[in-house]
């Protein structure tokens, strides 16, 4: 439904519903989900129902994080400035800028972290240690990815997000350090094809070395990549089996409901049977009764009739003889 001034009524915007999921509890989302879906498609907006049904229900983790930054909103916009600020220096690989952001950022990490789990605990929600580390895990991506932190910043963080690398000193520590070219070894004349071949070799040992080394990090940044792809998956797949819980307690719950309105409609369809005999049997009696009263009416009307010709006949024949009588 739209307003004289072309905007959504209030309650019908499809962000602000996407909005108002993402601040429930992960076990009022699914029912509340399908209402307001089902209050587009009534309304004739197709794409915004499409829209809405399409939201994933978040997890416990999800729902915590979403609550930390709705309800810290001036903790939650300093933490954003401090993940901008570590992606920053993390660019320019400032060691000493990395090294204090990174203090910064396992400080505020624990405390938001605890912030999350008291304002879970306060809705009835107490998270366990394995949820917390979720948190914790969400917390850090934001921090570190962009994408993680604009999820973060729109509170419609579904599942765990995971960061893309690690940030602070141990990214200073990991950063490759620029090495100096060698200095030619000085030898004297008679020894030169001695060194040059000793040179070589030293050459291929260094070239080999650096493959190694190159190829171990390309095989630790394919782990980390199927690590973040294995918890993205995992992530996903919690949140799909909560949502399928979820539908499947609320697709139980009508079953119940349903069977209880079967059985009293089939109560009720037993009453009526039983009024339905009673009325039949009623019925078969009247007409029996209906049937003889018609024979009585019909032997009545006879002798009635016969009465009443026997009646005129006497009457006739009286006067007759009384006019008999008077003749003579």
């Amino acid at each position: 439904m739209r307003r004289e001034d072309g905007r959504s009524a209030p309650g019908d915007d499809v962000e602000a519903v996407l909005d108002e999921l993402y601040a429930l509890p992960p076990s009022d989302f699914v029912a509340r989900r399908e209402e307001r879906a089902a209050r587009a498609r009534t309304r004739r907006r197709a794409e915004d129902a499409r829209r809405i049904h399409a939201a994933r229900r978040p997890t416990l983790a999800g729902w915590a994080a979403n609550l930390l930054r709705r309800s810290r909103p001036d903790e939650a916009r300093r933490f954003l400035e401090l993940g901008r600020a570590l992606r920053e220096a993390y660019a320019t690989l400032d060691p000493g800028g990395l090294k204090e952001l990174s203090a910064q950022r396992r400080r505020i990490v624990s405390e938001m972290s605890r912030q999350a789990a008291a304002l879970t605990r306060e809705a009835g929600h107490p998270l366990s240690d394995a949820v917390l580390r979720d948190v914790e895990t969400t917390l850090r991506a934001v921090l570190a990815d962009p994408e993680a932190a604009a999820v973060w910043e729109a509170g419609r963080v579904e599942g765990v997000l995971t960061p893309p690398s690690e940030f602070g000193a141990e990214a200073v520590a990991a950063a490759p350090a620029r090495r100096e070219p060698p200095a030619p070894a000085r030898t004297p004349r008679g020894d030169t094809a001695a060194a040059r071949k000793k040179d070589a070799a030293a050459r291929r040992k260094d070239a080999a070395a650096e493959r190694r080394r190159a190829e171990l990090r390309e095989r630790a940044a394919r782990a980390r990549e199927e690590r973040r792809a294995a918890e993205a998956r995992l992530g996903e797949r919690r949140a799909a089996r909560e949502e399928a819980a979820a539908a499947l307690a609320e697709a139980g719950e009508r079953e119940r409901e349903a069977g209880e309105r079967v059985a009293a409609l089939e109560e009720q369809l037993d009453r009526a049977r039983t009024e339905r005999e009673r009325a039949r049997s009623g019925l078969g009696k009247a007409r029996e009764r209906d049937r003889t009263a018609a024979r009585d009416l019909t032997g009545a009307e006879r002798a009635a009739a016969a009465a009443a010709l026997r009646a005129d006949k006497a009457e006739q024949a009286e006067q007759a003889e009384q006019a008999e009588r008077g003749g003579a």
